[in-house]
């Protein structure tokens, strides 16, 4: 009981966020406040009340549309709500209540959000991988007793990707990710952030390769949503992919007696 009780309130907390993260997601890229001005319709600009702020809920009431001017309301919001919510209650279900659930959920809705813009832009604005830096800090102190295994992750996979960088001469890497790694490693610890980067390049490869050949889409990819998704796979399952390499190389490479 106690288990479905905290998975609700952590999809609750998840979807009031995922509300906040439309605005940072359709604000962002155009360069407007996120704290000066009101919610509002992108079609009429009518100013939306508070009953019409409620994430996910307001969407299904209205049917989709705008209370004001019938317009039909972009499906991203109650998907970046829901989707927001329900990776929080997965969190917990995985990782337990904790004080690293709670980062790896913030550092989650910063994904999710860079996500969105990369996707659209084929850029990271900074501010995303500074917070995510940020929460790697908050990490690093509250387990200073491996404090070398988070210093370690800010440079393992983002080393080798600038060195990368200035081989291809920018061609190979956006420095946008580059900086996500950063950032992400000092989180995770080196070995969850290596395994992020391979989840998502693998993601990357098959997923991008189909969208080309199902809907003619660019050869060039926006590489954030796919490490996002690593990312948060490696919060979840990361130490027993790690624990199950380990056992594999044991396995194939016995100690000599």
């Amino acid at each position: 009981m106690e288990i479905l009780i905290f998975s609700v309130i952590f999809f609750i907390y998840g979807i009031v966020i995922g509300s906040f993260l439309n605005v940072v997601i359709l604000r962002t890229p155009l360069k407007e406040s996120l704290a000066r001005e009101r919610s509002h319709c992108m079609s009429c600009g009518h100013t939306l009340a508070w009953y019409d702020l409620f994430p996910l809920f307001s969407y299904l009431f209205l049917g989709g549309k705008c209370r004001y001017c019938k317009v039909h309301i972009s499906c991203q919001y109650p998907i970046v709500e829901g989707l927001n919510g329900l990776l929080y209650a997965v969190l917990y279900l995985a990782c337990g209540l904790s004080y690293h659930t709670l980062l790896y959920c913030l550092c989650t809705s910063a994904l999710i959000a860079l996500s969105f813009i990369d996707w659209r832009t084929k850029e990271i604005p900074p501010g995303f991988n500074i917070f995510i830096f940020l929460l790697g800090l908050i990490r690093l102190v509250t387990d200073i007793g491996n404090w070398s295994q988070y210093v370690i992750g800010l440079f393992a996979v983002s080393g080798f990707l600038l060195l990368l960088l200035l081989i291809s001469r920018g061609r190979a890497m956006g420095g946008g990710d580059i900086k996500l790694m950063a950032a992400t490693g000092l989180l995770l610890g080196w070995q969850l952030n290596i395994i992020a980067f391979l989840l998502g390049c693998v993601l990357g490869s098959i997923i991008h390769l189909t969208l080309m050949a199902v809907k003619k889409a660019d050869r060039v990819l926006a590489f954030g949503p796919y490490l996002s998704m690593g990312v948060y796979i490696a919060m979840i399952w990361g130490e027993q992919l790690v624990s199950w390499y380990l056992s594999m190389w044991t396995f194939y490479n016995p100690p000599i007696i």
